[in-house]
């Protein structure tokens, strides 16, 4: 369920390969699962995250 979720959420933002922290940190609130399960999901879905506000993705 969080996966059709997450999916419908990213496809209304347009997200298809990259995101960046922020536009995560949106998503995730917005289809109402926490940043570790969006993150899964990306990471399932090879979409990349960049312009990390830690530095770790660039």
């Amino acid at each position: 369920m969080s996966d059709a979720k997450i999916k419908k959420a990213l496809e209304e933002a347009g997200i298809t390969d990259k995101i960046t922290c922020p536009q995560a940190f949106d998503i995730a609130e917005k289809a109402k699962v926490s940043r570790l399960v969006l993150g899964e999901y990306l990471t399932k879905n090879k979409i990349k995250i960049r312009s990390c506000q830690l530095g770790c993705f660039k």
